[in-house]
């Protein structure tokens, strides 16, 4: 099965985006869980993708605020409540996996007994409501540890980004450590680290980059995961070609990946 994130940067409405998704070809979706970036209807989308035909693998919970989790204030229990809410509507919506960031930016406040209890908080109600939380790599790799360790439940898991760890985690096997927990895939390529650039995380679409993708997906083969190879990638680079000619080179990127997949020995 194959996937990609509803928005892939051309400014369409999301349900025509999604539209778009299936006529391409994919068997699943991913979607944004919240009203940002024009999508207050978004708890429509799950059954409008079904109806198309696709699958909903997994959705994304907002960031521009996580960092609020480590904090004691009324904006982190707020932050908590509200997670909580799109936990309730995700079980209700049928969305089995929601993505969530432990931090932002360059300084976030250090993992704290505060965060792990809130986090807590959140891990039980996925388990009550059968729906996991997938904790991202992102820059700092101290996060998903923080949390994965200390909390051993049906209800979290890890969403291995492959894209972050070629660009920011080199050095973070992620698959091995966590590999048993992997609840979520974000694919996608870039050039790898360059110091001082800040512009490393480009979401590219895989074999456009330095991902070495038949280690990567042996990898992830190995931990038998059985969700879609999903695609988290934009058209930055690709902005001379439509919404269809650029859905339909991801879509055969996708099925390459799915291929090293499912013949994890080969490549």
């Amino acid at each position: 099965m194959i996937a990609i994130h509803d928005w892939f940067d051309y400014d369409f409405p999301p349900k025509e985006r999604i539209k778009l998704i299936r006529q391409a070809g994919f068997d699943a979706v991913l979607l944004w869980w919240g009203d940002e970036f024009d999508n207050s209807s978004y708890l429509e989308y799950p059954d409008y993708a079904r109806r198309l035909g696709l699958s909903i693998d997994s959705a994304h919970l907002p960031f521009d605020s996580c960092n609020d989790i480590w904090l004691d204030s009324l904006n982190g229990e707020g932050l908590t409540e509200m997670y909580a809410k799109r936990l309730e509507d995700a079980a209700i919506c049928g969305v089995p996996a929601l993505v969530m960031h432990l931090s932002r930016g360059s300084e976030p406040p250090p993992p704290n007994p505060l965060g792990l209890e809130r986090m807590k908080r959140l891990t039980w109600l996925a388990e009550e409501k059968c729906v996991r939380i997938a904790v991202e790599n992102l820059k700092k790799p101290e996060y998903p540890p923080y949390i994965l360790d200390r909390i051993q439940s049906p209800g979290l898991g890890l969403c291995f980004d492959a894209g972050h760890q070629n660009c920011r985690t080199p050095e973070v096997d992620w698959l091995s450590l966590y590999g048993s927990r992997l609840a979520a895939l974000h694919l996608h390529d870039n050039g790898g680290f360059i110091s001082g650039a800040g512009e490393e995380d480009q979401h590219r679409l895989p074999f456009d980059g330095t991902v070495g993708w038949p280690a990567t997906m042996r990898k992830i083969a190995g931990t038998g995961y059985k969700g879609a190879v999903a695609l988290e990638v934009t058209n930055k680079g690709y902005e001379d070609k439509s919404a269809e000619k650029f859905l339909a080179i991801a879509f055969e990127r996708a099925k390459r990946l799915e291929s090293l997949t499912a013949a994890p020995h080969e490549g």
